[in-house]
């Protein structure tokens, strides 16, 4: 039954270090995109921002998760714990500069056009950015693991 009380415990740190970091990915993501994003998806129903902060999210938790396997060692939860957190972070950051330069490579400014909701559409731009939060998630996640 210790066991059980152990494995929680560390199940709730590893959840608090994934949220630290899921909160950083949505600042990175909130000065990225023209206005504040909070407002943008959850007052204005931007499907676009919805699409990157939904994806971003996923792509986030997949490179927690595997910071997390990658951190199982014999040199204890706490270096666990802060290798979680500075792989999360890397991951953060690699998403954040692989959607600047998508952005830098594209016709007008990669935010704006992401969160032109047409007809309470997506832009296809919001689709494809989707795509490289998922994608650079693999990527990070196979170099952690």
């Amino acid at each position: 039954m210790t066991e059980i009380f152990e494995s929680t415990g560390q199940a709730l740190l590893y959840g608090v270090v994934g949220l630290v970091v899921m909160a950083v990915g949505f600042i990175a993501l909130d000065l990225v995109t023209p206005g504040k994003l909070f407002h943008v998806v959850w007052t204005d129903r931007n499907r676009g921002a919805a699409v990157l902060l939904g994806s971003q999210s996923v792509a986030v938790g997949l490179v927690i998760m595997e910071a997390i396997r990658a951190s199982e060692s014999e040199q204890g939860l706490g270096y666990g714990l802060v290798s979680t957190l500075l792989y999360g972070l890397a991951g953060v950051l690699v998403m954040t500069l692989v959607g600047i330069v998508i952005g830098m490579l594209t016709p007008g400014q990669m935010g704006a056009v992401v969160l032109d909701d047409d007809a309470h559409r997506p832009h296809p731009a919001a689709w494809v950015q989707a795509g490289m939060y998922l994608g650079t998630a693999f990527m990070v996640g196979a170099a952690i693991s």
